[in-house]
Formats: C-alpha cells, sequence, structure tokens
C-alpha cells in the first residue's frame, strides 16, 4: 500500500539512487522502513542482495572468504610406459552478500545496518566513495573489486536509543541521504492496514482508534506499531468477528498483541467499559 507521503519519499529516494547516491531510511519501529526500501529496489529492476544487521557479523561476513577447496590434476604420459603426475589443491575465493552485490551491479538492501558494529560497516567506505571493495589479504591475485556501475544501496536503520542498535560512524552516515521517516497519520494506517488485512475500512477505523490511545498511554510499553493494528485486523477478517473488544476473543487478542505492561489490565477494562471508544489515561 503506497499513501501519497509513502509515494512522495519513494520517488526522492528513486531520484537520489538513479544519481548514484545511497539511500538511507531512518525511523522507529513500525514505520516500514524495511517495507518501502525493498519497494523502492524493486522499483530499480535489477537482482535484489538483502542483508540484515547483526553484532555478530564480521566484514569477511560481508566481503567473503576462502571457503572449499579446488582439486587440480595433471597425468603427463608421453613417454610410453612413463607417467608422470602433478597434483595441487587450493582454497577457493567466494563471493559474500556485498561482494556479489558490487560485482554484478545487483541492488543492496542493507536492514537495520546499525546493528552491525561499525567496525563490520567499514568496508562500505571505500565502496561508497572510491566505487571499489577492498578484499582481503589472502584473496588470489587482485585485492579488490570495481564496483559495478549498476550497483546502488538502500540502507534503513532504528534510532540510537533502541536496545542493540551501534552508533554508526560518521565517515559512513556522511556517505548517505538519509530520509527520516514519521509515524503514519491516523488515515494513513486506516488505508495501510486496511490494504494490509482486508477488514473493511469502517471497521479498521475502530481497531486503529484502539491502538492510537494504547501509543499515547505510558502504561503499555512498548508501544504497538503498525503491525499490531495489522495484526488484530488480519484475524477479525480471517475469523469474521466484529472488532467489538466486548467480544472476549477480541479483547484477549488485545492483550495477546499489547504485552504486558503494568497499565494493560485498566487499559482493557475502559476499553471493555467504552466498548473501543477508549482514550489515553
Amino acid at each position: 500500500m503506497e499513501t501519497p507521503s509513502l509515494r512522495w519519499v519513494a520517488a526522492r529516494a528513486l531520484a537520489y539512487l538513479e544519481c548514484g547516491y545511497p539511500v538511507h531510511f531512518s525511523g522507529p519501529c513500525g514505520v516500514g522502513k524495511t517495507s518501502l526500501a525493498l519497494h523502492v529496489a524493486s522499483r530499480l529492476g535489477r537482482p535484489v542482495v538483502f542483508l540484515q544487521g547483526d553484532t555478530g557479523l564480521e566484514s569477511r561476513d560481508l566481503v567473503g572468504g576462502l571457503r572449499g577447496l579446488h582439486r587440480r590434476k595433471v597425468v603427463d604420459e608421453f613417454v610410453r610406459g612413463v607417467s608422470k603426475v602433478e597434483e595441487d589443491v587450493v582454497q577457493r575465493w567466494s563471493d559474500s552478500w556485498l561482494a556479489t552485490a558490487c560485482r554484478h551491479g545487483y541492488t543492496l538492501v542493507y536492514d537495520e545496518f546499525t546493528r552491525s558494529r561499525p567496525e563490520t560497516n567499514n568496508v562500505l567506505l571505500s565502496v561508497l566513495e572510491e566505487g571499489v571493495l577492498v578484499l582481503p589479504d589472502v584473496t588470489p591475485d587482485v585485492g579488490f573489486i570495481p564496483v559495478h556501475p549498476d550497483f546502488r544501496a538502500i540502507f534503513t536503520s532504528n534510532p540510537e536509543e533502541y536496545a542493540g542498535v551501534h552508533a554508526a560512524q560518521e565517515a559512513l552516515r556522511d556517505r548517505l541521504v538519509t530520509i527520516r521517516l514519521q509515524p503514519y497519520t491516523f488515515e494513513e494506517e486506516v488505508a495501510i492496514v486496511a490494504a494490509r488485512s482486508g477488514l473493511p475500512a469502517e471497521q479498521v477505523r475502530q481497531v486503529v482508534t484502539v491502538m492510537q490511545a494504547a501509543r499515547a498511554d505510558p502504561g503499555i510499553r512498548p508501544a504497538p506499531t503498525v503491525r499490531a493494528s495489522i495484526i488484530i485486523c488480519r484475524l477479525l477478517a480471517t475469523t469474521g468477528r466484529s472488532p467489538t473488544p466486548r467480544d472476549e476473543f477480541v479483547l484477549e487478542a488485545y492483550r495477546d498483541v499489547l504485552g504486558d505492561g503494568p497499565g494493560l489490565n485498566a487499559f482493557l477494562k475502559r476499553l471493555w467499559d467504552s466498548d473501543g471508544k477508549v482514550t489515553a489515561s
């Protein structure tokens, strides 16, 4: 589902990418950064390499390494009755995600890149600035890969205060065009959830009203994202139930997706008493 605001963001991102600049979608959880990155990547019409940040990743996981063995055997029988055999075994180089994208001109989508340690992402500096991917010393013959002219890169990240997020080095951020995504408006969330769930928009409005009240309630943490609205609405569409929270099944579904914050029981009681017209405490 592409709302007018998302359509505008996607158009700007494509313009930057066509100019050769990598794009970085930054914003809180639940604003659709990954979906938008994959959508924009698909518009480029090139194969996509998807990489997800992780604190356990190392540079060689992005670039590649020596994996497996190549055996070569030569038998010389030029003189009848005399055989000369030469045999050697060497390790074979294998490209990983980044090297594959750079070598063949694919689109790299690096999701939540700040979950990887900054030193892991240092290999990207020469890729984005000089157009070369420097290979480890163990590589045979050449020490770098020229970046294909069709190579494009799209990054996403959560705010630094989120658990498991590292501060990205300034040198890398300086090479990215950062587009900051904002939480959806009420109407945008309704349109997205209706498209993703198949539930009629009028019923989706009732669910989104509840979810926005939950986000504003300090007793419900972590605050629910658009994914929570989609889960509830898809459940209602599948089971054929009404979104009224006075249905025990629906009320327990809200409990399932809203977690176990200290204010959850009070929120659900207000939800039951008001039949979904609850506001933040």
